[in-house]
């Protein structure tokens, strides 16, 4: 994971545009972590208390637009917590993005305090998310939000 820690880094740091660094990342994230099998960014559309889909990499998604309160992004947006799902099938409010998804974790972005978006992550395999994953993902978060 410490590889994973620089070359996020590397690419937080570099001189590209921020929509291409958010690209990067999700193609980095779903590369080498072998139970991510889509990566994508969430973020606070406006004043509307809705989020929009981001930069992201796997199947094509018809979520492009989640209510808060929808879904595990939407409640991740109310709760400000980070939310594992280890078993989708288990939950009443979740939004299916494909049936091949089985897991999924969602960490909110922060900047000044203030919840702007999100990093999804699902996984086709049941309850693979760990610790590292979570560590990880915060890490990711805390990066990002120092370019939005």
């Amino acid at each position: 994971m410490e590889d994973l820690h620089k070359r996020i880094d590397v690419i937080i740091d570099s001189s590209i545009e921020t929509n291409a660094k958010l690209q990067k990342i999700c193609q980095l994230l779903s590369d080498e972590i072998e139970h991510y099998n889509w990566v994508g960014f969430y973020f606070k559309n406006g004043d509307r208390p809705e989020l929009k889909l981001g930069p992201y990499v796997g199947a094509e998604t018809d979520h492009t637009i989640i209510p808060y309160g929808k879904g595990i992004c939407g409640q991740v947006a109310v709760s400000n917590e980070t939310f594992v799902v280890p078993d989708v099938s288990n939950q009443d409010n979740y939004l299916a993005c494909s049936i091949e998804t089985k897991a999924e974790i969602v960490v909110p972005i922060f900047k000044e305090g203030n919840n702007i978006g999100q990093i999804d992550i699902d996984s086709h395999h049941i309850d693979p998310f760990t610790e590292k994953d979570t560590q990880l993902l915060n890490y990711v978060c805390e990066r990002v939000s120092e370019i939005l």
